[in-house]
């Protein structure tokens, strides 16, 4: 059950940074591969006919930051538009051997490790440039893990609003309960971003938190 009193704060932040903020921007941040490009591109296609970059089954596609600007989503009679901003994924290290074994050459190998741990230094650093974050989770997997552990207590250090996405809802080890429990404090939205299960709830949430 929905604590009705913090819901209602954590919807009135919302909607004080958007009221301040012309330019605001909605960054999506989570461990690699847990489906933040996908979100992004289905947003994209969603409300701009594009998608916004490439997908991998393997860990770091996604080695820099990328920005779709002024992305309008409407939902309930409403609308709100801002800039979306995808990260690359945050892990605490990155080992060049692991894309070894997923059939890189080595030289190869050792490129994508050091964009990769450029990419999440980038990403730390836009944490101060963020208005909302999507922190994307896997709810296939644990979700008590160092990486999300201090993703979210970055953003709680900061006072951004979070909303957390348990994506990937199509697969049958999906637990979001599980992830709701992990994060008691964040409204938990269930979703997944490939297939567009239940989509329409996270266009909802976004829309309602900041009219």
């Amino acid at each position: 059950m929905i604590n009705i009193t913090f819901l209602g704060n954590f919807i009135g932040r919302l909607k004080r940074f958007f009221k301040k903020k012309k330019n605001v921007k909605i960054g999506l941040y989570g461990p690699p591969n847990g489906g933040k490009t996908t979100l992004a591109n289905r947003i994209c296609l969603d409300w701009l006919g594009e998608e916004m970059g490439a997908v991998s089954e393997v860990e770091h596609e996604t080695r820099q930051i990328q920005i779709k600007e002024e992305v309008q989503i409407q939902a309930k009679g409403k609308s709100v538009t801002f800039n979306l901003v995808d990260t690359p994924g945050i892990a605490t290290k990155v080992d060049f051997e692991d894309f070894l074994k997923a059939g890189m050459d080595e030289e190869t190998a050792k490129t994508r490790a050091k964009e990769a741990t450029k990419g999440i230094i980038e990403s730390i650093k836009w944490i101060e440039n963020m208005d909302v974050v999507l922190v994307v989770l896997d709810a296939t997997k644990n979700p008590y893990s160092q990486v999300n552990i201090t993703i979210v207590g970055n953003l709680a250090a900061r006072n951004i609003p979070v909303i957390i996405v348990a994506n990937k809802v199509d697969l049958k080890d999906a637990d979001i309960k599980k992830v709701e429990e992990a994060f008691p404090q964040y409204k938990v939205v269930g979703i997944s971003a490939k297939f567009g299960t239940y989509i329409q709830d996270f266009y909802d949430l976004i829309v309602d938190s900041v009219r």
